[in-house]
């Protein structure tokens, strides 16, 4: 998804490999945001920037993008090749994905899981529930840190994996599978759309109000 915004340039801090075909990308932090928010990204001032939640928190450092290399993708082949020092144009935070205090289900698929590693590192975990969907153990990314900072509740469904440590099957099987899911309480959704959409009717169909589903759309 592109957009316009004012970018502004920025120097990579560093980028890192963390599974196959997916990256980390880190640059000073500049600006204040709210978790869950997202930035445009571009390597020109005037080109069309894509999308990207943040995955740090609001306090740290630097700021992390998560993303996943694409390979007829129009950026993504090109960040996966930057290194310390290049230059890349970002904008001002914005977006109203934002969670609130108190308990939630955060439901994420893949790199989807961005804002809520964002949300979870900038103290906002406490009461939270987090259902993670991946296609292998290695697509669990920042598991080490979340890890710690879930003490509410973790769950990673691993959907081709056999071998897995974690839950065999899709998130949304386990959420189909659960009798259990309170209806007075937000959940959060982000992921492609089949996920959200997917979700949202699984989510419905169990009895929770639609007013109580927010989502966000990674294209």
């Amino acid at each position: 998804m592109s957009i316009k915004r004012a970018l502004h340039k920025t120097k990579v801090h560093s980028l890192r490999s963390i599974a196959d075909g997916v990256y980390i990308i880190s640059f000073l932090r500049n600006f204040k945001f709210t978790a869950g928010q997202v930035v445009a990204i571009d390597l020109v001032p005037d080109g069309q920037p894509r999308l990207y939640s943040i995955a740090s928190g609001e306090n740290e450092k630097y700021v992390d993008i998560l993303f996943d290399e694409k390979p007829d993708g129009n950026l993504t082949p090109f960040l996966s090749k930057l290194n310390s020092g290049d230059t890349i144009y970002v904008s001002e935070p914005f977006g109203t994905f934002t969670t609130t205090r108190g308990k939630a289900f955060w439901i994420a698929s893949g790199t989807g899981v961005a804002p809520f590693v964002s949300m979870a590192r900038s103290g906002l975990a406490v009461d939270k529930i987090l259902i993670h969907g991946g296609r292998l153990d290695e697509n669990f990314y920042f598991s080490d840190v979340l890890e710690n900072l879930m003490t509410y509740g973790y769950v990673r469904c691993c959907s081709q994996q056999q071998d897995t440590q974690n839950y065999n099957g899709r998130l949304t099987v386990w959420l189909m599978d659960n009798q259990n899911l309170p209806t007075n309480c937000p959940y959060y959704l982000c992921g492609s759309p089949e996920m959200v959409v997917q979700v949202r009717d699984i989510l419905i169909e169990k009895g929770i109000p639609f007013q109580n589903i927010v989502s966000e759309t990674y294209f």
